[in-house]
């Protein structure tokens, strides 16, 4: 394991928190996905969907508290607070390259 985030997720949390869609969506691959609490969000248009009203059209905002690197798999660990929903939250990304092939959301 390393402490090493790609940039690939650190520009990721910098789009979450400035909320800009766009660049969040352009972070996925082709078939990149979201997993929140098990709902799958398989395909931009589903992922813009579910951001709309629970993520970037929330507002919002990730605070980073810890983070693990093993090889393509990041865990960030963040208190996420937005109109939607608030807490401690974990982010598991799976890195392909410099695109994020999904992000699992669970409780941090």
């Amino acid at each position: 394991m390393t402490s090493e985030i790609p940039a690939t997720v650190t520009e990721f949390i910098t789009a979450v928190n400035r909320h800009d869609e766009t660049a969040v969506l352009d972070a996925f691959t082709d078939d990149g996905f979201v997993d929140d609490w098990g709902r799958i969000f398989p395909d931009r248009a589903s992922i813009k969907a579910w951001s709309d009203v629970e993520f970037i059209g929330a507002n919002g905002t990730m605070t980073v508290t810890s983070t693990a690197v093993d090889e393509n798999t990041v865990t960030v660990i963040a208190d996420w607070r937005s109109s939607h929903a608030n807490g401690l939250s974990s982010f598991v990304f799976d890195v392909a390259g410099d695109k994020i092939a999904s992000m699992t959301i669970r409780e941090g």
